[in-house]
């Protein structure tokens, strides 16, 4: 099992972050690796999302089920994808009105072993640097 902790600080709101990390449908503009994304079905407190991932021609699809706890923490859940489990956390500390801290907590294993050794170093990779993208986003909209 892979595990990736990554956090950053930031000068925007926990409010402001939680609605960049929960603005799925806008992935592809800033998550590297990410060629498309679309939402499947939202309910209260939830809501399903399905990811195109993807490099060098090969692409794997993710469909998560997101437990929302706005504006201080988002886990998602594996519904279907090329993992045997995958486990995320976001988590949005306040420090003031206009600065948090962001986390992310991802644990995951694929089902496969052959495509484990084809695209893991690449999706380890990708993984970690989704705290970095989520902090440029907010540079870029919120100036």
């Amino acid at each position: 099992m892979v595990a990736i902790a990554r956090s950053a600080l930031v000068g925007y709101s926990v409010q402001q972050m939680f609605a960049l990390i929960n603005d799925i449908e806008a992935y592809p503009q800033f998550m590297s690796g990410c060629i498309g994304a679309k939402i499947l079905e939202e309910g209260d407190g939830f809501v399903e999302a399905q990811l195109t991932l993807g490099k060098s021609g090969i692409q794997q699809h993710l469909v998560s089920r997101n437990e929302l706890h706005p504006p201080e923490f988002m886990i998602m859940r594996l519904i279907d994808g090329p993992f045997s489990s995958f486990e995320g956390r976001w988590q949005f500390q306040p420090l003031s009105e206009t600065a948090c801290k962001v986390s992310l907590d991802l644990e995951f294993e694929f089902s496969n072993p052959i495509l484990a050794m084809t695209v893991s170093q690449w999706f380890e990779q990708m993984a970690g640097e989704q705290v970095d993208a989520l902090c440029q986003r907010a540079s870029a909209l919120y100036k």
